[in-house]
């Protein structure tokens, strides 16, 4: 059996228990190396044999898991974040499903929700916005069609925007261009969790600004969305005044 497991968006203490213990008691690993915190792995056993798949294709990511599950080796695949946001996991389990290997999906933390703890968001605040769209610009792979950044910007809805922090000025023109306001409040974060972590707060007028102030080129997230700002109605859940199934509410 692979394990496919998405190893948080940083912090090593930001992992699954299950995800922990598994790569604990792997015999091979096989980890993406460019993002996954190396501090992820330190709990290792000394003879497992560890794969940077930074460095690899798919197709010696496959045979690297063929040959150890032929072995009867315990192999574990560890992604970043969670893996079914910007993981590119499907294309293995295919290539599994085909040779006929078993494998399972351990969650992660993503970082997405990383980035929503270091701004002390909610995404989904009463009456501003209560849909969330995980999204990326259009770069070197095209997006599919009526998912460009301009298309979705038009349900207002709260953004979060991976993959595209070196893009910027565009990214601010396509949103604009897409019917938000220049005073719509942006947060940015670079690499949520880890120590070395940058938190930018500023609207679309000055984002951009901020974000080359700060030298951020790559590995962080933004988030565009009333969400950010202070004017949102109180929940239901919680109003005296609402019933719900486990109380009444007060006259």
């Amino acid at each position: 059996m692979i394990s496919f497991i998405g190893a948080g968006p940083g912090d090593p203490e930001l992992i699954t228990i299950k995800g922990r213990r598994l790569i604990d008691s792997a015999d091979v690993i096989i980890y993406a190396g460019s993002l996954v915190n190396p501090g992820v792995l330190e709990g290792h056993k000394e003879s497992a044999a560890i794969y940077n798949s930074a460095l690899m294709d798919l197709d010696e990511v496959i045979k690297v898991m063929s040959e150890a599950e032929a072995e009867g080796k315990k192999v574990v695949r560890v992604h970043t974040g969670d893996p079914a946001i910007y993981g590119a996991h499907r294309e293995q389990m295919d290539r599994l499903d085909e040779l006929g290997i078993t494998y399972e999906v351990i969650p992660g933390v993503s970082s997405a929700f990383a980035t929503a703890a270091a701004l002390k968001a909610e995404y989904t605040m009463p009456s501003k916005s209560q849909t969330v769209i995980f999204t990326r610009m259009e770069g070197r792979t095209p997006m599919p069609e009526g998912e460009k950044l301009t298309d979705l910007a038009r349900h207002h809805a709260t953004m979060v925007i991976f993959l595209s922090i070196g893009f910027m000025e565009e990214m601010v023109e396509q949103l604009e261009a897409g019917g938000y306001e220049p005073t719509t409040p942006v947060g940015v974060v670079y690499k949520a969790s880890w120590p070395d972590q940058i938190i930018l707060r500023g609207t679309l007028a000055d984002i951009a600004q901020k974000v080359k102030d700060n030298g951020i080129k790559k590995t962080a997230l933004t988030v565009v969305g009333d969400c950010l700002g202070d004017d949102y109605e109180l929940s239901k859940l919680y109003d005296k005044h609402f019933t719900t199934e486990f109380r009444k509410g007060k006259e």
